[in-house]
């Protein structure tokens, strides 16, 4: 049985890790890490298999884990996936964006072929990766639209600059226009979909996204569009919030644990 490591004890590694324990996912949860110890203790006390909480992230990886599972922020990603692959450990990352660093990609890749790892990316929030990876080669334009309720989309970096008042929209209203580059650094907890689009598709510097602010609205709705040669292609998907954390679609949350329920029965690779 695989043995897993969780990075992030909040709504959703609380989510993969009552996965783990109630046998959905068939692994044993061993070891969790989490910046707040009172998150980590929290989840622990809703298991009935108990992991060991280690003291730093890094410590994960070091024990005899098969992978380890990111659920925290790009941040986390950055400090801890090299580490993971050096310590001949699989990953899975939840929080895409930290790949548009070029510099972070590439080391990443590199570490993958020279310790024979791999890192899984589950689909998230969003459909239709496959259409897009099979028609990558003759793509001209991708674009995502994403829609939430303000409340989502609260406590964002792009809102430290911006004159935008969530509080005072009472409307349907576009608050970012850009490129995935841009999106998924003002928007790191909010938008990873289009991290995870652009890296399917042509890029982060070439893939369009739209973020609007809908009070009257209650569900994540992405909107895709996919143009080139081949012809067009469009997604819409509408999600519900998972009820822990609004900034977070209840979709992403099962993506992930079919990704992990695929590995540990050694089923379909979903992403490297």
């Amino acid at each position: 049985m695989k043995r897993i490591g969780l990075l992030g004890c909040g709504a959703m590694g609380t989510q993969i890790a009552l996965a783990i324990d109630s046998g959905q996912i068939p692994a044993t949860l061993t070891h969790v890490f989490d910046e707040s110890k009172e998150k980590s203790a929290l989840l622990v006390e809703k298991l009935t298999n108990k992991p060991e909480i280690v003291e730093n992230s890094h410590l994960l990886s070091s024990n005899p884990v098969d992978i380890v599972v990111e659920a925290a922020s790009q941040d986390a990603v950055m400090d801890v996936s090299l580490s993971v692959l050096q310590n001949k450990k699989d990953l899975m990352i939840m929080s895409v964006g930290a790949l548009l660093d070029e510099s972070i990609y590439d080391i990443l890749s590199d570490a993958c072929k020279d310790f024979k790892k791999t890192i899984y990316l589950p689909s998230g929030a969003i459909a239709g990766l496959d259409g897009i990876k099979s028609v990558k080669n003759e793509l001209e334009s991708l674009s995502i639209t994403t829609t939430k309720h303000p409340r989502s989309l609260k406590g964002a970096k792009f809102f430290e600059t911006s004159d935008i008042n969530l509080d005072e929209i009472n409307s349907s209203t576009v608050i970012f226009e850009g490129t995935a580059k841009e999106a998924v650094s003002l928007f790191p907890a909010n938008i990873n979909v289009a991290a995870l689009l652009s890296l399917t598709g042509v890029g982060s510097e070439k893939t369009g996204v739209k973020i609007v602010a809908d009070p009257n609205t209650e569900k994540n709705t992405h909107h895709i569009v996919a143009e080139g040669k081949f012809g067009k292609m469009t997604f819409t998907i509408e999600n519900y919030p998972d009820e822990n954390n609004p900034k977070t679609s209840r979709l992403a949350i099962l993506s992930a644990i079919e990704t992990l329920k695929k590995y540990c029965l050694n089923d379909i690779q979903i992403g490297t």
